[in-house]
């Protein structure tokens, strides 16, 4: 601690100076907004992943009451996330309704166990090429798959299909007057999700999820207007213990998969999420692995209940901090507020347009794709627009986890590449062949060193000199072949001084020569040299009176 600081807060404790206490009411009325944004999104999201809207509000509950009442980010605002809709619709259609529950709860129990081993800023170590190849493979068949529920239709199945199915789409659209009405309610909650807030004045400030939700209620209730709307049962009739014969498929392979998919999604984009909403704020930073914890605890309780999912969400978040919040009462609150319109007006709900909830899930995965990522990943880095684009065409091609998994190995190769930069000089000189080696000699520079080493014993010279002295690295590959290469032109009798890096006392026992060493064996090792090696092995006797081996 600097004396600055130190004698600051002696001050503090000495005038009894305290920091602006948090009014109650801007609490209050900041968990109100965030209330109006999630429950949009709360159902949306849970028609989008094929289960009953009670499931996402149940989400939604638990998101505020539980996550939100554990100390890991202050203003982070957690429920059913958009970006885990196509992977749970994917696993209910796989493994039933029933199961989603299991595999929720496990992953919940598997995050409270990283949680406590300290694992939380493990996420942090992905490559962010990875982590928006991610996001964009999530935006693109989550827009895509919703164009259809926007028209009152029903989408075809996986990413390509919905794609292929468009035209199709399109021409049904323009054929059937109320798919046209409830496509046009679709565009125009897009179109508001966009230009809402520019908006100016106060209405500005009131979500456009909400207003066009507003407008979508009066539009579906006029005369002559047929649109599907939202279906509501009881919300607590709709939960759904898992039971004996739900635990007892734990042991299928693909259940475990599921598992470790949403444990590894949900955690990633819950701490990724925590890290941009503290760059909105400047109150306390999130402690990633209490918010792990907190983000395991709520999801065993979805789980426990058969209800979605729980990770941080960005839009909920960035509406709390915008509404002036700076405690955890807020996003405690706005679980509150879920729970009591709920259960007290259901029949609300029960008037919302599915085309409305569609459109703002359009918007959610435009924001996921995020477009203008792309073309900014290209003027910064190249490498890493390759990767980000291989994540996001992999993702859309075969499922999240494959993509994933696809994308941190592009990653880690074009990191290997990049450590990979070895400088190889070769020249001759009247009796010796020069091969001068600097920098990081890994696998992947194999061939370039083969090629340098092969060339050196094709000039004709009876000397052959290798100087690896300014090599920071060397792996066990290039290690091997240099050997193997000394070995084998010394069997032949040329004369071959090998220089590796680092410069150790010479043990007793090693063959030297009286003669002063060449201007090269004066360098130094490279900075940060990780071993040195001194040859000692036998050489023919002919040529040890002329052999000088430097460590």
């Amino acid at each position: 601690m600097s004396g600055a600081h130190a004698r600051g807060r002696t001050a503090a404790r000495s005038t009894g100076a305290k920091g602006p206490r948090p009014a109650l009411g801007t609490e209050i009325t900041a968990s109100l907004v965030v209330f109006l944004v999630a429950l949009p999104l709360c159902i949306g999201v849970a028609v989008a992943s094929g289960v009953p809207a009670e499931l996402g509000i149940i989400s939604g509950v638990i998101g505020g009451l539980v996550v939100g009442a554990i100390r890991g980010s202050t203003l982070q605002v957690s429920g059913p996330a958009a970006g885990l809709a196509a992977l749970v619709a994917e696993t209910v259609a796989e493994h039933g309704l029933a199961m989603l529950g299991v595999i929720v709860l496990f992953s919940g129990i598997l995050q409270i166990i990283l949680g406590l081993v300290r694992l939380g800023r493990m996420f942090q170590a992905i490559s962010l090429a990875v982590v928006q190849g991610m996001l964009a493979g999530i935006g693109l068949p989550l827009m895509v798959s919703q164009v259809y529920p926007m028209a009152d239709a029903k989408a075809p199945g996986s990413p390509v299909e919905n794609m292929a199915g468009l035209p199709s789409l399109f021409a049904d659209i323009l054929a059937d007057r109320q798919a046209m009405t409830a496509a046009g309610l679709g565009v125009l909650t897009i179109v508001l999700s966009f230009v809402w807030k520019k908006v100016p004045g106060p209405v500005g400030k009131i979500p456009a999820a909400l207003v066009a939700v507003g407008i979508g209620i009066a539009v579906a209730s006029l005369p002559g207007v047929a649109v599907k709307t939202l279906q509501v049962g009881d919300l607590l009739a709709s939960v759904q213990m898992p039971g004996p014969g739900q635990f007892a498929d734990l042991a299928d392979a693909a259940v475990i998969t599921s598992v470790l998919t949403f444990t590894v999604i949900a955690s990633a984009e819950s701490l990724f999420t925590a890290a941009a909403v503290d760059r909105m704020h400047s109150g306390p930073r999130t402690r990633y692995n209490t918010e792990l914890i907190a983000q395991g605890t709520g999801n065993t309780v979805a789980g426990l209940l058969g209800a979605l999912p729980i990770t941080a969400v960005v839009a909920r978040s960035s509406a709390n901090v915008q509404a002036g919040a700076r405690t955890r009462l807020s996003r405690t609150l706005h679980g509150l507020w879920l729970l009591a319109f709920a259960m007290l007006l259901p029949q609300v709900l029960a008037l919302i347009p599915i085309s409305v909830l569609a459109g703002v899930l359009v918007h959610s995965g435009w924001k996921l794709f995020a477009p203008e990522e792309f073309p900014k990943m290209w003027r910064q880095d190249r490498g890493e627009f390759v990767v980000m684009t291989v994540t996001t065409l992999v993702i859309v091609a075969t499922a999240l986890l494959e993509g994933v998994i696809i994308g941190l190995a592009a990653g880690i190769v074009l990191a290997a590449l990049r450590m990979s930069q070895t400088v190889i000089r070769q020249h001759l000189e009247e009796d010796t062949a020069k091969v001068v080696m600097a920098g990081n000699a890994t696998f992947l520079r194999l061939p370039a060193v083969i090629e340098a080493l092969e060339a050196a014993a094709s000039a004709g010279k009876p000397r052959i000199r290798l100087d690896l002295t300014g090599v920071t690295h060397l792996d066990h590959a290039c290690r091997n072949q240099v050997e193997e290469f000394t070995a084998q032109q010394r069997g032949l009798g040329l004369r071959v001084e090998l220089l590796m890096p680092g410069r150790p006392s010479t043990p007793s026992g090693a063959v030297t020569t009286p003669q002063p060493a060449p201007a090269e064996s004066t360098r130094q090792p490279g900075p940060g040299a990780e071993w040195f090696y001194l040859d000692t092995r036998p050489i023919p006797d002919e040529y040890a009176e002329h052999t000088r081996l430097v460590g």
